[in-house]
Order: C-alpha cells, then structure tokens, then sequence
C-alpha cells in the first residue's frame, strides 16, 4: 500500500509514523488573481511573499502564473513563462518544496528542468502532451478534478453525484498516468474545490475526504482557502475568510488530506501544530 508520496527532492510520508499535514503557500504572480489582487505580481514582492512564507513554517510553495478564478481568460505561453520561471529559479534552493500550478506541458516541462518538485495540474494532464511533459521527471504530479474551464464553470455545475463523479474522473486521469508508466508513488488528487462546483457539491466533498482517499489509495490535496463555499457559511467578504480557510483546512485534515493550499500560512501551521499535538 502506498504510504509516501515521491516529490521531487523531497518524501512526504502520508500513512503511518512520520505522517502529518503539509502546508503549501499560495504565491500567486499574477495581475488579476481572485484573493490578492496580484499584489504580489512583480518578482521583488513575490521573494518577499515568499519568504514570509517561509518564515511562516510552510512545506511547499505553489507558484502560479495564470488567474483560474471563476471567468477568468487564459494566458499566453510566453506570459506565464515569464511570470513563473523567475521566481522558480530564485526559490528553488531556499528550503520549501516548489510547486508549479500550470496545464500548459511546455510550462510543465520548462519547472521540471528548473527543478519543481510537484506540477499541480487544474485539468488533470489531460492537454495533449501533458503525460509526455511530465512523465520521465521524479516530482509529484497533482490531478484535480474541475468541470468545463475557469471561463465558464461556475455558470450551471451540475452533476447526478458529485461525489461519485470526482471519484470517476481522478481514478481515470490516475489509470492514464499509471499506464504511461508514471510511478504511483508520484500521485495525488485535489476534489477541486470551487472548479465547477456550487457550495452544496463543495460542501459534499469536503464531507466525502477519506472516501475518496480510501478509494482511490491517494494522498489528497484540499484548497479551500477563501473561496466562495467559506464565504456561503461565514457571510464573509474574501478579506475577512481566514479565520474560515482554517477551519476548512483542520476539516480535510482530520479526515487524511495530505497537503491543505492556504493563503494564510502562520495562521494554518499553527492550528495544525496544536491539532495535531491532540491527537
């Protein structure tokens, strides 16, 4: 049974002694990102984003050079080059593991070159190329599950089951990576929150974590952190979501998730480190 997840430089144990919660930081270099308003868009202020960060105690940095928030257009290949690889190049060697958040196999292939340690895909490597571009590299590969494309998926989500159907489609995105050789230990699934989901489906399979855990025997990654299912419950603006993103954060990990993606890292590590003190 699978109980480490291989990512890049680094083993993540995920089942049995050695096993805890893994925090990774949002670091978002773009203009129109839906939480920070690209304020972190220059490569001065994401280094400086970034070492808060780690300053914070995070495990991992996800980089992310396109906006996938609910209607937001894409991005060329050269634009997202040139926002992500810079910052991947600074960050790389100064202690956290580094995400890179890209669908885009010529993005993925030039981070694995540079020395990502995980390629955190919203589509599910399902872009032509996408398996090639990863596959003979030894970093983590995250598959997520999001109906239809940030343009349009949040106009009418529909599903007979949610829950059942997210548990379909990451089991088949594994199965295509599995049969191009891809070593499991590499693989871990995100439900996708928010991508193609109303909060009653959010809400469904946050409630459904260790099932799909214990179904697919994959480590999960959560990222709630201030979307519009903490916003549903608390009345809150995205501003004032923290306290929220937490909670949602501590109830994936009481149920096995691997790695919660958060924007507020000091307030996560802390209430993991207390929690996990409790068990």
């Amino acid at each position: 049974m699978q109980s480490t997840l291989q990512f890049g430089r680094f083993n993540f144990p995920w089942r049995g002694q050695g096993a805890r919660a893994r925090v990774m930081g949002i670091l978002n270099v773009t203009p129109d990102s839906f939480s920070d308003g690209g304020q972190h868009h220059a490569l001065e202020f994401a280094l400086e984003h970034a070492e808060q960060m780690i300053e914070d105690g995070v495990d991992i940095i996800d980089i992310g050079g396109e906006s996938t928030r609910p209607g937001a257009p894409p991005v060329s290949l050269e634009d997202e080059l040139r926002r992500v690889m810079p910052v991947l190049y600074a960050l790389r060697d100064l202690g956290p593991a580094i995400s890179v958040d890209t669908y885009k196999p010529q993005v993925m292939r030039e981070a694995i070159i540079a020395g990502a340690d995980m390629i955190n895909d919203i589509n599910g490597f399902r872009a032509p190329g996408a398996i090639d571009a990863v596959r003979d590299s030894d970093c983590a590969l995250c598959i997520m599950h999001m109906q239809s494309d940030p343009q349009h998926m949040q106009l009418a989500p529909s599903y007979t089951d949610v829950v059942d159907e997210v548990i379909a489609f990451l089991r088949a995105r594994a199965e295509a990576l599995l049969a191009a050789g891809i070593d499991p230990r590499r693989l871990c699934i995100d439900p996708g929150f928010g991508f193609g989901k109303t909060v009653e489906h959010n809400y469904a399979l946050l409630k459904a974590t260790s099932r799909l855990i214990n179904e697919l025997n994959l480590p999960l990654l959560a990222g709630l952190s201030r979307k519009s299912m903490v916003g549903a419950v608390t009345g809150k603006p995205v501003e004032q979501r923290m306290a929220g993103s937490v909670g949602g954060a501590l109830a994936a990990v009481a149920q096995g998730a691997l790695i919660v993606r958060v924007h507020d890292v000091a307030e996560t590590v802390d209430a993991l480190k207390v929690w996990h003190a409790a068990q």
